[in-house]
């Protein structure tokens, strides 16, 4: 078990207690799950330079890591969905959660035809990552009575980051829509 994977399966340990401080009756509830978001979203980043740097990447390694992703984003915006309880927010986090799930087939698909680097991770797909954590880490470490502010830099950042997502689920159709639309062509 290499360091990485320690690291992924980490992430995905963390998911039930977050949940757990997210709802524990405290005012520093929010706070505290914001910094346990936090660690998650380091130990996303660390698990795949060390993975790398270490020339430690594993079949596994690479399933479990955008899983674990997938498994704590949207946890986060599914508590944050109940925090906020309004149709913008709701919708924003809808786009990315459904876009998750679909750009994971699709790689997952592509994969299959051994064309995964078609769709492989972009760099506007991590700008993507980042305002979607930011976003996530705000809305989460601040009362929004009592800070209206940084709600609202919260929510300017999800709605970028569900702006971003459109866009490269966009980018990653029209570089997998020559395999997607092979079959069609070939008559199967």
């Amino acid at each position: 078990m290499t360091l990485a994977n320690q690291l992924t399966l980490l992430r995905v340990a963390l998911i039930p207690v977050f949940v757990l401080v997210f709802y524990l009756p405290y005012k520093w509830s929010y706070f505290a799950s914001a910094i346990i978001f936090s660690a998650a979203a380091i130990t996303d980043w660390l698990d795949g330079y060390l993975a790398r740097k270490l020339d430690q990447s594993t079949p596994f390694g690479a399933f479990l890591d955008p899983v674990a992703d997938k498994l704590m984003v949207a946890t986060a915006l599914v508590l944050l969905v109940g925090l906020h309880q309004n149709a913008w927010f709701t919708i924003a986090a809808a786009i990315i959660i459904g876009r998750e799930i679909a750009v994971s087939g699709l790689r997952e698909w592509m994969a299959e035809l051994g064309k995964r680097s078609s769709v492989a991770v972009s760099f506007v797909g991590k700008i993507k990552t980042t305002a979607q954590m930011a976003a996530i880490i705000v809305l989460l470490a601040f009362d929004v009575r009592d800070y209206p502010v940084m709600e609202t830099i919260g929510y300017i950042l999800l709605y970028v980051a569900a702006a971003l997502t459109l866009y490269t689920m966009v980018m990653y159709l029209r570089a997998a829509w020559p395999a997607l639309t092979a079959d069609e062509n070939s008559g199967s």
